[in-house]
């Protein structure tokens, strides 16, 4: 006895796969993100190297005991460009972050932004990375010394002064990592767009 099922009871065919593609990441969204951790990354830097001052009385070789010495960040030109570099750094992170919100809004203005975007965040690293280096060169001095033409080593006496400074340079050192994948992320979105 074979049971006749109405029409209205059988399976509905499956529906049709979605045309979104799974498991594929908004880069916009991730640009967006990278963008703020680039804003928090260049303002910490520049937090604590600002906030790097420290006064040894009798601990530095060659000073009279007694003779205060102040260690600060603006006594160093290369410091000065590093909180100048970083400085710019952070006010680009949250600028274009904000512009990044607008390419989320209005996909139609993507490729032009991402097309600057890519130019100024290289521009921005380069600025970065230089700032970093100087730093870091000074800082490397203040640490080890040059025996070749007698620079002393500093930082047995001015302990937390070197603590601030090598703090800053890893913060800075982490922003240009954020930006170089910036510059990845605009890379990869142009090319995507160009081959459609």
């Amino acid at each position: 006895m074979a049971s006749a099922e109405p029409e209205s009871a059988k399976e509905a065919p499956p529906p049709p796969p979605s045309t979104a593609p799974r498991g594929r990441v908004n880069l916009s969204l991730v640009d967006f993100g990278l963008r703020f951790v680039l804003f928090a990354a260049a303002v910490s830097s520049v937090v604590v190297i600002v906030t790097s001052k420290q006064t040894v009385v009798g601990k530095l070789r060659g000073v009279p005991p007694g003779f205060p010495v102040q260690a600060k960040f603006d006594h160093s030109p290369a410091f000065i460009y590093f909180v100048a570099a970083l400085s710019l750094a952070a006010l680009y992170g949250l600028v274009t972050a904000l512009a990044s919100v607008s390419v989320i809004a209005k996909p139609n203005l993507s490729t032009k932004f991402l097309l600057h975007f890519a130019v100024w965040d290289t521009l921005i690293l380069g600025v970065v990375a230089s700032a970093t280096g100087a730093a870091g060169g000074v800082a490397y001095i203040g640490l080890k010394g040059n025996s070749h033409v007698r620079w002393d080593k500093v930082c047995y006496a001015f302990d937390k002064f070197c603590r601030h400074i090598g703090g800053a340079l890893a913060a800075s050192l982490f922003a240009s990592v954020v930006l170089v994948l910036l510059i990845w992320i605009s890379i990869i979105s142009l090319h995507a767009r160009i081959r459609k």
